[in-house]
């Protein structure tokens, strides 16, 4: 197995359920596990060259920077670059997990040219909102 290369900027994402969270990026959004300590309520996640943290809240973190309230990481949005957003979306629907944004095809401008997607949003258990997006390459702007 090789060796993982951390990237520079790796979010933790405080969590309120552990095992609740871990299972949904594990068994759900098919993450792998680069390694964990249960027994402190933290795991090094990562799918693809994509990476984050969970950890657990507990009373009086030295972290805390306010109220924890649903949803956590209100103004921001992880983008998780796969393969196919389409199979995905559609594991989440046959869980029963809500998306919160439906599937679409996007394009953006990068300055004369455009770079596509096809994207949707979901909230992970705490709230947090990951967009998982399939690149569609880029093309002339017309």
């Amino acid at each position: 197995m090789s060796r993982l290369t951390i990237n520079a900027l790796v979010p933790e994402l405080m969590v309120t359920d552990f095992r609740k969270s871990l299972h949904f990026y594990t068994k759900i959004l098919d993450f792998s596990i680069n390694y964990q300590r249960p027994e402190e309520g933290f795991a090094f996640l990562f799918l693809g060259d994509a990476q984050l943290m969970i950890d657990e809240i507990v009373p009086n973190s030295r972290w805390k920077t306010g109220t924890f309230e649903y949803p956590l990481g209100r103004g921001i949005n992880f983008e998780i670059d796969i393969e196919n957003a389409q199979a995905l979306c559609d594991k989440l629907k046959k869980h029963n997990i809500p998306v919160f944004m439906e599937i679409e095809e996007k394009w953006y401008r990068k300055d004369d040219r455009e770079v596509g997607n096809k994207q949707f949003l979901v909230q992970d258990p705490d709230g947090y909102l990951l967009r998982f997006a399939e690149d569609l390459g880029e093309r002339n702007i017309r």
